[in-house]
């Protein structure tokens, strides 16, 4: 497959000595959706800025389509659509002239803009809002507007950052299922989130992303497969929960690691027969009195947790 996105060393300090990417080699081929997951301020969105040419890099290279995005960034601009965290509509426009106007920015003739304008209005529903101003649109279709904006002058990558962030359930699923339909006419998609269902829900391949630097990269599966444990053992529990997992670590069998984590004990544990009994068997044998125990199979949060002990919506 053909790499569309590459990266070699690539890093941003900020004044003040702030590192938010730190040395990242990664890349992203043709057609695939690849996300970038971590907690609000991993360098996911910085590493998407340097890559859209809104920030430029202290050191390091980045390259989308084989053109290098620091010596050559207006050319890089029309190989890519940008759905920023914040909404960037024009409001002294309405949705059509939003749509019409930028194919107009990004060298589109009159007739074909208008084209490609009442094919966005189609495509996304919204022709029932052709001439509404953008101020009278929801959240979600606000959100939707913008997508069809970014890919309406046909880019070879679409950047989506933190696209549902502060949408409604409905909303957000209605998007998933907008960026599924891209996917699967070729578009290629780098996702920045710290939402783990919609990374697993929608993402080809992951980074996981913290403090400037990719631990861990795979498929959501090969990620949560990455742990080698079968089942996630949370256990909440009055008393010192440091010793309660030390306890429940060294006494019930197949229990690989033990974190305790906001009031809480996780476990990884290889194995399912009878682990609910096993562990309440052992915290209740170590003196400590369990107030409730959930099993759930191992997520994206856990492969986080287990990298940096602390939960991904940090």
């Amino acid at each position: 497959m053909v790499d569309v996105i590459r990266t070699l060393d690539l890093t941003k300090v900020y004044p003040g000595g702030v590192t938010a990417v730190d040395g990242l080699n990664l890349t992203v081929a043709e057609g695939e959706i690849f996300g970038l997951l971590g907690p609000n301020g991993a360098g996911k969105t910085t590493t998407a800025s340097m890559l859209t040419t809104r920030v430029i890099p202290t050191s390091g290279r980045a390259f989308v389509s084989d053109i290098d995005v620091v010596k050559h960034p207006a050319i890089a601009k029309q190989l890519i659509g940008v759905v920023p965290q914040t909404n960037t509509l024009d409001r002294a426009l309405t949705v059509w002239e939003n749509l019409y106007f930028h194919g107009r920015f990004f060298g589109m003739g009159a007739a074909a803009s208008r084209a490609a304008a009442d094919e966005m209005l189609v495509k996304f529903h919204l022709t029932e809002r052709a001439k509404a101003p953008v101020m009278a649109l929801s959240g979600g279709l606000a959100q939707r507007l913008m997508v069809a904006r970014a890919i309406l002058h046909n880019p070879a990558i679409l950047f989506l950052d933190e696209p549902t962030a502060g949408l409604d359930p409905q909303s957000r699923i209605g998007l998933w299922e907008i960026v599924g339909g891209l996917h699967n006419s070729g578009q290629t998609v780098v996702l920045t989130t710290h939402n783990m269902e919609e990374a697993d829900q929608l993402c080809d391949r992951i980074g996981i992303m913290d403090h400037g630097k990719i631990l861990a990269l795979g498929t959501p599966d090969e990620l949560k497969n990455s742990i080698g444990a079968d089942t996630i053992v949370t256990v909440n529990a009055d008393g010192d929960l440091a010793e309660l997992a030390t306890r429940l670590q060294e006494t019930v069998e197949g229990v690989d690691s033990a974190t305790t984590l906001d009031g809480s004990v996780q476990l990884a544990v290889r194995g399912t027969d009878r682990v609910l009994l096993r562990v309440i068997a052992a915290a209740d044998a170590a003196g400590f009195a369990v107030r409730d125990v959930q099993v759930a199979p191992p997520t994206l949060e856990t492969v986080f947790i287990q990298l940096t002990g602390k939960e991904l919506r940090d």
